[in-house]
């Protein structure tokens, strides 16, 4: 294609991706009641469980004239993104694969069918870990000290724990890929596991926003599992390609080609 017409191609997906966020906007914007009382419920069992004991005095606020409007428009906003995902990315898809080889385009598809459910994995994860972060750290309230928690910044708080979490769980299928890609060998990473399981902790400690260990522990250690499994993965696939092993040079005269 000419430049223009690649331009024209990706205006014209750019506005049906726009589109579809936007219808999925105003389906937020109708159920924002019900979203907001699912991103609160971690926030709402862990403030009364605190109260019930007598642990802390926690409240959700909202601290600015125009909060609750920027709220919901947040909230309708995320909510687009997410239901429209599989048409934005479908344009995505749809503006790159014709620059794409055969087998290229093959992987890609089992990437994209692959990332999805393993995205959401990580993010019902994050969910249900969410609470656990939250005890530990609003525990902290000193006594006869009210915590009032602005919504905006817990609501912030909550959308990076879970895409954290669901980018996190992406690593077994990076790594595969990389290892379908001729890039790195099972023998490497086995080479490097102690290092890569080590730059997972860190990984895990730096990135999940409540800095608390038990939230950290439960990212790290299914990352940690979702290597090794993608390790033995890439074993299998270079035993296939009978890339297992160092080649046997010996087999060869000294004026043939190696495989190098």
């Amino acid at each position: 294609m000419p430049l223009a017409q690649h331009l024209r191609e990706f205006r014209n997906r750019l506005f049906v991706s726009l589109c579809a966020v936007v219808l999925g906007s105003i389906v937020g914007w109708v159920y924002y009641q019900q979203l907001l009382d699912l991103l609160q419920q971690p926030l709402m069992s862990t403030v009364a469980e605190l109260n019930r004991r007598g642990d802390a005095d926690v409240q959700t606020v909202i601290n600015t004239v125009a909060g609750s409007f920027l709220l919901q428009v947040r909230v309708a906003l995320t909510a687009g993104l997410v239901l429209s995902s599989p048409v934005w990315l479908y344009q995505l898809w749809a503006f790159i694969m014709p620059g794409l080889h055969r087998r290229e385009r093959k992987w890609t598809l089992v990437f994209v069918a692959i990332a999805g459910p393993l995205f959401v994995a990580g993010v019902l994860l994050g969910y249900y870990v969410l609470p656990k972060g939250l005890t530990v750290l609003l525990g902290f309230t000193p006594e006869d000290v009210s915590n009032l928690i602005d919504v905006r910044d817990y609501l912030n708080f909550v959308l990076r724990i879970l895409i954290v979490f669901g980018i996190s769980f992406e690593l077994p299928l990076f790594v595969v890929m990389l290892n379908l890609a001729g890039v790195v060998r099972a023998r490497q990473l086995a080479r490097w596991r102690s290092w890569i399981i080590f730059a997972t902790f860190v990984f895990a400690a730096v990135a999940t926003p409540s800095t608390d260990p038990i939230t950290m522990l439960l990212l790290a250690m299914p990352m940690t599992v979702l290597f090794l499994i993608s390790e033995q993965i890439a074993r299998f696939i270079d035993k296939r390609r009978g890339l297992d092993g160092e080649p046997d040079y010996e087999r060869f005269d000294d004026d043939a080609a190696s495989p190098l």
